[in-house]
């Protein structure tokens, strides 16, 4: 089983953000802020955001995977919504852990699209099956991730609390 799985370490994430940070520059692109699908998304963008030198992070919470290779239907977006208005006109790189399906990249870049100037997207992995072809992609694989921040449990479990 380990050798289906793919293992990302800390370590190996400083490395892997950093060299997305370099594509970014490479290609000449200068993002006005930075904009993370949470929660994987989070960690990424914070990277970005200071190999980058962009103080502007956003974020948009989307639910889509509930369990190992569970998810809804469809992505939904999650309250507090970003508010367009702060989007409008500028260079936005999104960033996000991986493109499993793609769909939940899609459901921001759309959210984005007609608002801003430009829309790029930036992961750590990308999945052959993804329906985004990824601006900028540290690897590419078709096997499970474990990520860091998420192969642990939760040190305490919140989703038996009411809303």
């Amino acid at each position: 089983m380990a050798d289906e799985r793919e293992t990302l370490t800390y370590e190996l994430f400083g490395t892997a953000s950093r060299e997305l940070a370099q594509q970014v520059v490479d290609d000449g692109y200068e993002p006005d802020l930075i904009l993370s699908i949470a929660r994987g998304g989070l960690f990424l963008a914070g990277s970005l955001g200071y190999a980058l030198d962009v103080k502007n992070l956003f974020v948009m919470n989307v639910e889509f995977y509930t369990g190992v290779d569970e998810r809804l239907d469809l992505p939904v977006v999650l309250p507090p919504t970003l508010d367009r208005v702060d989007l409008t006109g500028a260079n936005v790189l999104v960033a996000d852990d991986v493109a499993d399906t793609g769909k939940t990249l899609e459901l921001v870049r759309d959210f984005c699209s007609g608002y801003v100037s430009e829309v790029r997207t930036a992961v750590i992995y990308e999945k052959p099956q993804s329906v985004v072809q990824c601006d900028y992609v540290w690897r590419r694989t078709d096997r499970w991730i474990n990520f860091p921040w998420s192969t642990l449990p939760p040190v305490v479990r919140r989703s038996d609390r009411p809303a």
